[in-house]
């Protein structure tokens, strides 16, 4: 249960004053994505300014330097309202101070109102950017006309917000002070010495030194406040990790057992040897399996690396024990393509596998789900439709996740509880730097895929401008001709009116005027089966060029492709163009990678262009995304449910969430129930950072 002290936090914004169903939608937009959901008090104080405007600069009319925001205390003189029904002349108030004279110029103003603001003879704060016009000074729209004694508790240094539609900065600002006001005063969850070694405040203050800056270091995220709140949420993520990590520990795994001979079978039945990090990932799960505790093991290879292949061992070392295995991949297609993969191996060694996907009939899938009850199937590869009530197997031992930052805590978890103590092994192709492993895999082991098979030969990257384009198709009727096939990538399925970028549609119109037939569409509107037919008809059929938006990036498989186009590459992040480089190269013939780019180009797309050019290092290019783009860009969250941070910036705060590993693994050894004093203070964390479905993890509630 949630501590009646959190209720006011928790509490809807509709009740502040000035908060009406209006501006209850737009803060609904801003501060948890949808207008229809209620955005909740908690929700504002954890919204960060980005930057500070500093009304502090009052230097009289005469010193006041053009295009700045000052503030001048002004006689108003004279209201000059524009002439009836004429709103295209604005409303001027003429003022002076001491050293110059000064215009207010106002458009579509209601005079009455500004007569009753500012009436001639008195004396005003007025605070805004002044311009010079002509050589006389001006401010329109001021931000702030206030009397003495309302400039005396104005705050000078005001915070600005990451805004939406229908929310201004000085209305988001007047609900944060509201909502501070009704911030409790919480135990502290924090351990004394490492708040004293920090020199960092309560909770509450760090809080209200962000929203209410008394310097313009204090909203900085490495002031010590900004440093504060960012550990609070690290250590509410690690110790949320280490919850499920705990409960899933807990429920005794088996002790596996088996002779290696499936194991044996199908290293002979491969057609190449296996590289030294995948031999060393197969003996950290075997190692895993026959420990009685249940496995979580996260597999992290560059694109290419053999992940698969891995599974496939894992898969077989526990099918030969006597349980089921079960691979689940984030898209019908690649759930197939793992299929494809694998089948003939499994074939050759006596593994029997099946899929099971949405597209299934209902004939096909009763025999399939009875087989896999009756312990007929040994391996089950699907899609989300393995979450399904109806999906039960005779033993399921191994769940196997591919893509696993599509995929929640909770949705592996209810993978897992399919079987008894089923263990469970994680898969990404996107290398992810060591604090975003951390991050968001804290509860797992981790293995590291770093070599490329043997025979694998490097891409060649080149950058090419948009203006060069009719040399590239030159270029590339000369390499159909050796045989190469071609992706083509574009970002947009249609043409944009908001943004200047070649959709998919026309350029695969514009290619097949060049070489008809023999280009295909594949796009994330199409059904799976005119996805499956443009992509069987590119690898095994007439088509050499394959136009597509990003649905080719993860997982499908041409190994006669050799060439990618990826057109407006400025627009992608760099872990993606390095997925979709990914592409080629999976043969033993020499690749090449082309980016197109439409100039000029900003610094940060010239930086990830050249980074592209220079390394095929996936975990290199992880870093450096990670520097210029952010954690939640990098790893999707924005789009998969996995918890995206508010406070923490992992390319500043990395050392923090290190350290919030270490506290909360002290914590849950200390106290497991969190019952302490601190244990009780930390539940408080938990719930105010939205962790509290780690708490239905402990007995306790």
């Amino acid at each position: 249960m949630r501590s009646t002290q959190l209720n006011p936090l928790f509490a809807s914004l509709r009740g502040i004053k000035g908060v009406g169903p209006k501006l209850s939608h737009a803060f609904g937009k801003l501060l948890r994505g949808d207008e229809n959901l209620e955005a909740r008090k908690i929700d504002l104080l954890l919204h960060m300014p980005h930057s500070l405007i500093d009304r502090s600069l009052q230097p009289g009319l005469a010193y006041a330097p053009d295009g700045v925001i000052v503030t001048i205390r002004a006689t108003i003189d004279k209201h000059l309202p524009p002439p009836r029904n004429n709103r295209r002349v604005p409303y001027r108030i003429q003022a002076h101070d001491e050293t110059g004279e000064l215009t207010l110029v106002f458009f579509h103003a209601k005079g009455s109102y500004l007569e009753q603001q500012m009436p001639v003879g008195e004396e005003r704060y007025i605070s805004g950017r002044l311009e010079r016009f002509k050589g006389e000074a001006q401010i329109a729209h001021p931000d702030h006309v206030v009397t003495e004694e309302e400039f005396a508790s104005m705050a000078l240094l005001e915070p600005v917000y990451p805004l939406t539609a229908g929310l201004s900065g000085k209305v988001l600002h007047r609900t944060v002070i509201a909502a501070l006001e009704e911030l409790p005063e919480l135990a502290e969850w924090q351990d004394g010495p490492w708040l004293a070694q920090n020199s960092w405040s309560s909770f509450h203050e760090a809080l209200q030194r962000v929203h209410m800056p008394l310097e313009t270091e204090d909203i900085d995220p490495l002031s010590k406040f900004r440093q504060r709140l960012a550990y609070d949420e690290c250590l509410a993520s690690q110790l949320a990790l280490s919850l499920v990590r705990k409960s899933v520990k807990k429920e005794a795994g088996v002790a596996r057992r088996w002779q290696g001979k499936l194991a044996e079978a199908l290293t002979a039945a491969l057609p190449f040897s296996l590289t030294g990090s995948q031999t060393k990932a197969i003996d950290d799960i075997s190692n895993d399996l026959t420990t009685p505790e249940r496995m979580l093991r996260l597999i992290q290879g560059d694109v290419g690396s053999g992940k698969t292949m891995v599974a496939l061992f894992a898969a077989a070392n526990v099918i030969e024990s006597g349980s089921q295995a079960a691979m689940m991949a984030p898209t019908e297609l690649l759930a197939r393509q793992h299929l494809q993969s694998i089948k003939p191996l499994c074939d050759a060694v006596g593994i029997r596998v099946a899929s099971l996907t949405g597209k299934d009939g209902a004939a096909s899938k009763r025999e399939k789900l009875k087989a896999l009850k009756d312990g007929d199937i040994d391996f089950l590869i699907g899609t989300h439709a393995l979450f399904q009530d109806k999906v039960e197997f005779a033993d399921l031992g191994l769940a196997i996740v591919d893509e696993q930052h599509r995929f929640g805590v909770h949705q592996r978890l209810m993978l897992s509880s399919k079987g008894r103590a089923t263990d469970l092994l994680v898969m990404t192709a996107t290398p992810i730097p060591r604090t975003l492993v951390l991050t968001y895999f804290g509860d797992m082991d981790v293995s590291l895929l770093t070599e490329k098979p043997a025979g694998r030969k490097p891409i060649a990257t080149r950058t090419m401008s948009m203006d060069r384009l009719g040399e590239l198709v030159h270029g590339l009727q000369r390499a159909l001709q050796t045989g190469a096939k071609v992706y083509w990538v574009c970002p947009l399925v249609e043409e944009s009116e908001v943004l200047d970028v070649t959709s998919a549609e026309d350029r695969f119109s514009s290619l097949k005027e060049v070489f008809g037939n023999r280009v295909e569409l594949v796009h994330g509107r199409m059904t799976p089966d005119e996805k499956s037919a443009a992509m069987y008809n590119f690898k095994d059929g007439e088509a050499d060029i394959l136009v597509a938006t990003t649905v080719i990036e993860v997982g499908v498989d041409v190994p006669d492709a050799t060439i990618i186009v990826i057109e407006h590459a400025e627009r992608f992040g760099l872990a993606q163009l390095h997925q979709l480089r990914g592409r080629v190269g999976r043969g033993d013939k020499a690749s090449s990678c082309i980016l197109l780019f439409k100039g000029p180009l900003g610094e940060v797309s010239k930086a990830r262009l050249a980074i592209m050019r220079e390394t095929e290092d996936g975990f290199r290019i992880a870093e450096e995304d990670l520097r210029l783009r952010g954690e939640g860009d990098l790893l999707g969250t924005k789009q998969s449910g996995t918890p995206g941070f508010k406070l923490a910036q992992m390319e500043i705060h990395q050392q923090l969430m290190e350290a919030a590993r270490d506290d909360a693994r002290l914590i849950i050894e200390n106290d497991p129930a969190l019952q302490s004093p601190r244990g009780q203070a930390l539940r408080n964390l938990l719930y105010l950072f939205g962790r509290d479905e780690a708490i239905q993890l402990l007995k306790a509630g």
